[in-house]
């Protein structure tokens, strides 16, 4: 396997003359992997506790039914809150994502954009 890394001080810009990024020497610098870490911090605790919620919601509309039938006040049951509740989780995900997104991810996209950037010219 070939050494994608750069040496110090040198940028992953393209070395064949064409003015092409080295996106592979992008991937593989200390700013891009800085950015992915970021993305994958939020993305992956997410994703596994949004699921985990989601199914909860499936397997007790499976098997609870008594639970899930259980009126909390006029026709409203829990079964109804807790199916409005996925789509309540669903936006909030996506605000604190873009909170996220805006204090963490941006200011790393914003330091490696120049360089990309200044490659492709």
């Amino acid at each position: 396997m070939a050494d994608t890394s750069t040496p110090a001080g040198s940028s992953p810009t393209g070395g064949s003359g064409t003015g092409e990024p080295d996106w592979v020497a992008f991937q593989a610098s200390p700013e891009f992997d800085r950015l992915r870490r970021a993305v994958r911090r939020f993305v992956f605790p997410t994703t596994v506790a949004f699921l985990a919620w989601y199914v909860l919601y499936v397997l007790l509309v499976a098997y609870a039914r008594p639970f899930m039938n259980t009126q909390v006040f006029g026709n409203i049951n829990i079964g109804l809150i807790f199916g409005l509740l996925q789509f309540v989780s669903t936006f909030a995900i996506a605000i604190v994502y873009a909170r996220y997104a805006d204090r963490k991810m941006d200011p790393l996209a914003a330091e490696l954009r120049p360089e990309i950037e200044g490659s492709l010219r």
